[in-house]
């Protein structure tokens, strides 16, 4: 397992790996020297030499967090010879927006309308001085997307940082003014329709093993609330376990395969949105209820969370966030909740809209506990049959 730093999830895959009776050697991807020339590879660090160690790797599971470490070290250990889960072609199509939702699109999967200027906003000039695009970018949004309610996001974004809501012509351009190129933006901008989903969208695994068709997962996460039209839970949001119907797994195993191409195996999160029309947002008072009534039980999660020693004493946090979660999921308005969810997803099972890959999701506490997927076993299970090929 390659890392440049341990987090819940990478002792999530050793405990499962140890469960599994998978053998495990770990390689630190940051403070390392990478040699290599036409006689071969050295791996070191000041103090470590694992050349030897990695000559004999047949497969590595790359859970570098940086999404552009992760793009080189699956460049280098595809080079050495070695397997990388996830591949460089995966880590790619999965690293741009635009690329994954042209991926998706080409293979006649359900994408929000998008649009992609090349163009930045503000542009340097000859001899100095520069170019107010604003203006010219917003029309050319306006004339394929309206101007009434416009997403304005980061083409390489995470977490849902710099994902805007942009309403009407004065917006739009107000948005556009605080677009610039950054590493996760490095150039253009892109804009989607306004996917009217109510108060969730999903979290849904895919895994494909070595000679074996896609499978995606029966349940999936579902993340949602009221605070805003974004419903990442790094912005507060809840967490719960959702249904899903045949078509809707379908979908999701042709999308994850429109990334995959023709790896041999790979595992893919897909972010994806249902279409729910007004005549289906019923009894939205008593669910904005029920999410209040959901603080105090998962005020006790946000505490385990917290437990400053999770890392050094990671079995028993596990034993802790466990117990959070399944306190969490037996009340009241987690049931009410999840409820709606999995009867509006079924009726909207025609018309989910993927919108992203994740080449390396976060899994250990919400999507293994509540989404009820341990992307450990799936990474693992690919990984072996690799190794038995």
């Amino acid at each position: 397992m390659l890392y440049d730093r341990s987090e819940t999830d990478e002792l999530g895959i050793r405990l499962t790996a140890e469960e599994m009776g998978v053998e495990l050697d770990y390689f630190p991807f940051h403070k390392v020297a990478v040699g290599f020339d036409a006689d071969g590879f050295s791996y070191r660090s000041l103090g470590r030499d694992y050349s030897d160690r990695l000559r004999d790797t047949r497969v590595i599971l790359n859970r570098t967090q940086s999404k552009s470490r992760r793009l080189f070290a699956a460049d280098v250990f595809e080079a050495m010879g070695a397997h990388v889960l996830n591949p460089l072609t995966v880590e790619l199509a999965c690293k741009s927006k635009v690329r994954t939702l042209l991926a998706f699109s080409s293979k006649g999967i359900r994408v929000p309308r998008t649009v992609y200027v090349p163009a930045n906003v503000e542009e340097q000039v000859g001899g100095g001085g520069a170019q107010d695009n604003s203006g010219t970018i917003s029309r050319l949004i306006s004339q394929d997307l309206g101007s009434e309610k416009v997403v304005v996001k980061p083409d390489a974004g995470t977490h849902g940082r710099g994902v805007t809501l942009a309403e009407g012509p004065d917006g739009l351009l107000r948005v556009l003014r605080d677009v610039a190129p950054t590493i996760i933006n490095p150039s253009g901008v892109v804009a989607q329709e306004l996917v009217p989903k109510w108060f969730y969208d999903l979290r849904i695994v895919v895994r494909k093993e070595k000679g074996k068709a896609p499978y995606c997962h029966e349940t999936a996460l579902a993340r949602g609330g009221f605070k805003e039209f974004r419903t990442n839970t790094f912005l507060g949001n809840k967490v719960f376990r959702a249904h899903l119907p045949a078509p809707v797994r379908r979908q999701a195993e042709n999308s994850a395969q429109a990334l995959g191409g023709d790896e041999d195996s790979w595992v893919i999160a897909l972010d994806a949105m249902p279409r729910i029309g007004d005549e289906l947002m019923e009894g939205e008072e008593s669910l904005r209820q029920s999410f209040e009534d959901l603080e105090e039980p998962f005020s006790e999660v946000t505490r385990v969370k917290r437990m400053p020693d999770k890392k050094r004493n990671f079995p028993e946090y596990n034993r802790e966030i466990t117990r959070a979660y399944a306190e969490y999921m037996a009340s009241e308005p987690y049931a009410h909740i999840q409820g709606v969810v999995n009867e509006t997803l079924e009726k909207c099972r025609d018309s989910v809209y993927f919108h992203e890959g994740n080449a390396c999701p976060e899994f250990w506490e919400q999507t293994r506990l509540v989404g009820g997927v341990n992307v450990a076993e799936d990474l693992l299970t690919c990984a072996l049959g690799l190794i038995d090929s």
